[in-house]
């Protein structure tokens, strides 16, 4: 018996059974009702999402999770200050976030086994680790889709023209274009809209403006004719390359924003006071988060605001614009100097602004990294800089969330006492994404299918109730 008389007796029997098994009575993801998962507190609590993703690993010492009584070599340079929360401590760099302790959660115990950025990035964009461990792999076509693209397959949006945005992108780990943030195999229909540098001083998203000789006729005139060029392609018998899809893809998303003034004044930001503009800071990530905003309440589902697109420090940059999170050497000066006066201001005055206006009752917002650093602060020879740094760390790191039902002013796990391992229970990347998805009303446990009609988990992750009922 050959090969394929093998696979025709037995495969068709063994692939229906697999089939069978696949379609075993699981909640479909827009039908929360039909499960569990609406019992659960927190559950369809969010009408939006927005990550500030702090790319290239943010310390939880000096940020989240400080240890003033470790020795100094674990301490580090940075001290504690009491917050808004009695009991609750957090890094003396972080002022204004102190204050509002009050109105955001810390998790304290997020653990994962990748040590390297691109892998590790793709693990918390997608919640699935990359098959190349702790590596730095190029995006692909076959990637697991990012959690915005997830999304948009199985709940897209039509209050607004796209389902997922992300600010401030593509995030580079730390030349590359890191892999994780696309459709993957979902194809690029799926990827988010990604908007670049907002602080340019030109517009966020080009050709937008409105031209004053092309009016809404015109324009549909032409959206037709492209569509009977495509057509008497395919009638002609042009082999579509995948390129030529993914373009129709771009034309179908641009026609909709273009006919849509609404979504295109999403992204006006000189719309705003300036004193709301300079609250957040005139800086890539600060108007990036302004901007998340802006699409939260224009109805995006869910915002990724990049922070920042390169993940390399100063090593790599002098742009103090291009600092990134891993701080292999100088970290107290860059994150004391650069990083963490920014983001100080930036995330504050995002919690405060959705607050203010009504929005941070139903807007989930994650700021997270994809993972730590060490504990332990020495002088790296590969890398520039004079002074020590921390080396990547996934045992242990902090992230934190607000909103969307999120019990304020809690503290969920505790590290050791040099922030270096879980002492209590610990949460995954995987769990994030379920939780994402439960918020939004998504059972995690619930599936999608790819464009072959191929179910896969929205989420292996539980979600973190832990945030709704401490």
């Amino acid at each position: 018996m050959n090969r394929r008389n093998w696979l025709r007796t037995t495969s068709v029997p063994a692939f229906a059974l697999l089939g069978e098994m696949l379609r075993l009575p699981r909640a479909r993801a827009n039908d929360p009702s039909t499960s569990q998962a609406n019992a659960l507190p927190g559950f369809g609590q969010a009408k939006s999402v927005i990550i500030v993703f702090a790319n290239g690993g943010q310390s939880q010492l000096e940020s989240w999770d400080p240890k003033p009584d470790a020795p100094t070599e674990i301490r580090g340079a940075f001290g504690a200050i009491p917050t808004s929360v009695p009991g609750t401590i957090i890094s003396d760099r972080l002022p204004q976030l102190a204050k509002l302790a009050d109105r955001y959660s810390i998790i304290r115990t997020l653990s994962h086994e990748d040590l390297d950025h691109g892998s590790a990035f793709y693990l918390a964009m997608t919640g699935t680790y990359h098959q190349r461990l702790s590596s730095n792999p190029p995006a692909r076509p076959t990637d697991h889709p990012f959690f915005g693209s997830v999304l948009k397959r199985v709940r897209p949006t039509q209050k607004f023209v796209h389902t997922s945005v992300m600010v401030n992108g593509p995030a580079q780990v730390p030349f590359e274009i890191g892999p994780g943030q696309f459709g993957g195999l979902l194809g690029k229909d799926f990827d988010p809209m990604i908007v670049g540098d907002v602080t340019t001083g030109r517009p966020p998203v080009p050709g937008l403006t409105p031209i004053a000789t092309l009016d809404g006729y015109r324009r549909s005139g032409r959206a037709e004719l492209l569509s009977h060029l495509e057509a008497s392609a395919s009638q002609a018998g042009t082999e579509f390359s995948s390129p030529m899809f993914d373009m129709q893809a771009l034309y179908r998303q641009a026609f909709d924003m273009l006919d849509r003034p609404e979504a295109c004044e999403a992204f006006n930001l000189d719309g705003e006071p300036a004193a709301l503009r300079d609250r957040y800071g005139r800086h890539r990530s600060g108007q990036a988060c302004l901007l998340a905003r802006r699409l939260v309440e224009a109805g995006t589902p869910l915002v990724t605001v990049v922070w920042n697109h390169s993940n390399r420090g100063q090593d790599r940059f002098s742009d103090d614009e291009e600092f990134g999170w891993d701080t292999h050497n100088d970290i107290f000066q860059v994150m004391g100097k650069h990083l963490l006066p920014k983001f100080d201001q930036s995330f504050s005055a995002l919690l405060e602004d959705l607050d203010t206006r009504g929005l941070l009752d139903e807007t989930l917002v994650v700021c997270m990294g994809e993972f730590g650093r060490a504990p332990l602060v020495a002088l790296e020879p590969n890398f520039d800089g004079a002074t020590p740094g921390r080396k990547h760390w996934a045992a242990t790191y902090s992230i934190v969330l607000a909103g969307a039902g999120v019990i304020p002013g809690s503290v969920i796990g505790k590290s050791d006492r040099h922030a270096g391992y879980p002492v209590s229970k610990k949460f995954g990347p995987w769990d994030v994404t379920a939780t994402i998805a439960h918020a939004l009303g998504i059972d995690p446990a619930s599936h999608f299918k790819d464009l072959a009609g191929r179910p896969y988990a929205i989420s292996s992750g539980s979600p973190i109730t832990e945030l709704y009922s401490v």
